[in-house]
């Protein structure tokens, strides 16, 4: 999902503002509504791990709003050309991924009024001082908002690791239900088709994340690492790495990811027996079989085929079969790679660059999981899996790091050759869009990003 948008619909552009919408008590009518919280609390960070728990709200612990949806209301109309949904109702799931310290929100995105969708992640981390460190926010629904209070401490920073339009559009009425907290936000921000500045997404007196910086708030808990590539197209690709010391953990927004076998809880059932039915996509990527048109019954069998269809559509936009997406999915699914999308459309322009970064990160940070803004996290990984999973940019070079040692060297490249191996049948769609996206100049070739001495 990010990747699709970040190339072919960039992810500032011209927008309505996000409105939040709240039901008077006794009344038929809607308002605006902001809240602020000022939470108490303390504690040093835990490095201890344990197995994911989801703390979902329960009615005790949320407002009913408009629509009788636990506080999950959200009116969202933004998005050109591809208007970011769910419009009107956002679940947010809490799971604890490092115990007292280390916390992911999820919420549904989809794409558009189309059957596609995934999910979309904040990450909070509780700091020694005792506030909370908001990495990549989402919707502030009053659900949301809830979770966050129940972990008792205030929002101190709150931080936009990304240009994308799917995380941008969050920090500004999130930050307003937090407006104490002191607001980061990563490099050469951007939009389309007019470049509006940040005050246009409500985001105001906003520092910028700068590459190896010493001097943030953070910088003895968490250290920070940006690539910023301006070669790549109409726009830039800039995406910042963090790393929590004590953890060990890595957070990127969608440098890689995992797909898991199963779909995300915060995806509705509604919209996975969407994406089963065999409607106009499906004849289109059906490899010219006959396509049956009998209803989807809502059991386990079709809301699983109905997020292996999601994920090749995120991945390759046009998948070769998306009829029977089972072998091409299960190529796809529980490894670390980099999306399809981001390699053909991004890391592949500028091999150079993004290889001076992820080697940065692999000698620098001894991190044991990584935690992307979609997919599956936390993800059980190391620095071997994060450089296998770029495998593919050895090939771009012609070249193999000396800095790296042989016996890492000789695992990573095997390890690599199984990360980057996309069906080639997919990639079909993906590689002619990128062939026309050159064309018309939207995109470049591969270009030398690295300065040279």
């Amino acid at each position: 999902m990010a990747a699709a948008i970040s190339v072919l619909s960039p992810k500032s552009t011209t927008v309505v503002q996000t409105i939040h919408l709240l039901k008077q008590p006794n009344s038929n009518f809607l308002r605006l509504q902001s809240f602020s919280f000022n939470f108490k609390g303390g504690g040093k960070c835990k490095a201890r791990d344990v197995p994911s728990l989801v703390v979902s709200a329960s009615a005790g612990t949320t407002t009913t709003t408009a629509g009788g949806s636990g506080g999950r209301l959200y009116v969202n109309i933004t998005g050109f050309p591809f208007p970011l949904g769910p419009f009107l109702n956002r679940r947010t799931i809490r799971t604890e991924a490092v115990k007292d310290c280390i916390w992911l929100f999820e919420q549904e995105q989809a794409l558009g009024f189309s059957s596609v969708s995934t999910n979309i992640r904040m990450t909070v981390i509780k700091l020694k001082s005792g506030g909370l460190w908001v990495h990549a926010p989402i919707a502030p629904t009053r659900e949301c908002i809830q979770l966050v209070k129940e972990l008792g401490a205030p929002v101190e920073y709150i931080v936009l690791p990304t240009f994308a339009y799917e995380h941008k559009i969050f920090v500004g009425p999130f930050s307003r239900k937090f407006p104490q907290a002191q607001i980061y936000v990563a490099p050469r921000q951007w939009s389309w088709p007019l470049n509006l500045p940040l005050e246009f997404f409500g985001i105001f007196r906003a520092k910028t994340l700068e590459h190896e910086d010493l001097s943030t708030p953070w910088a003895a808990e968490i250290e920070q690492k940006v690539l910023s590539s301006p070669e790549v197209g109409i726009g830039p690709y800039v995406e910042v790495a963090f790393y929590h010391k004590r953890s060990k953990t890595l957070l990127v927004t969608d440098a890689v990811i995992f797909v898991p076998k199963q779909p995300p809880e915060c995806i509705s059932n509604e919209s996975l027996l969407a994406s089963a039915k065999n409607g106009l996509a499906v004849k289109l990527l059906s490899k010219g079989k006959e396509v049956p048109q009998e209803p989807v019954i809502d059991n386990n069998i079709n809301r699983q085929k109905g997020w292996e269809r999601m994920v090749l559509q995120i991945l390759f936009l046009g998948p070769s079969n998306l009829l029977e997406p089972k072998a091409s999915f299960s190529q796809m699914s529980q490894k670390l790679i980099v999306s399809p999308i981001v390699k053909t459309l991004v890391f592949s322009k500028v091999p150079e660059k993004v290889r001076d970064w992820i080697d940065s990160i692999a000698r620098d940070w001894r991190f044991k999981r990584i935690i992307p803004a979609h997919f599956a996290a936390p993800v059980n990984a190391n620095r071997s899996d994060f450089i296998a999973a770029f495998a593919f940019l050895d090939d771009l070079l012609g070249e193999r790091y000396v800095t790296r040692p042989s016996f890492q060297l000789l695992f990573t490249s095997i390890m690599g050759k199984a990360a980057s191996y996309f069906p080639p049948d997919d990639m079909k769609t993906l590689s002619s869009l990128d062939q026309f996206l050159v064309s018309v100049g939207a995109v470049k070739k591969t270009v030398s990003g690295r300065k040279r001495p």
